[in-house]
């Protein structure tokens, strides 16, 4: 296997390793997967329920 080269930027941007992306992207998930879980584990109000028009 043999790993590409990734020409440099300039000299103060240093482009990020494909294992440094990964893990930021991960940690971005697993950030939103929190947020999401935390919204559907939040207590909901009771629902009143409607009457029934007939």
């Amino acid at each position: 296997m043999t790993q590409e080269t990734v020409p440099q930027q300039g000299p103060s941007a240093q482009p990020k390793g494909l294992l440094q992306q990964m893990e930021e992207l991960m940690a971005a998930l697993n950030a939103d997967l929190s947020r999401l879980d935390a919204d559907l584990s939040a207590p909901r109000p009771a629902r009143t329920p409607e009457p029934e028009s007939a």
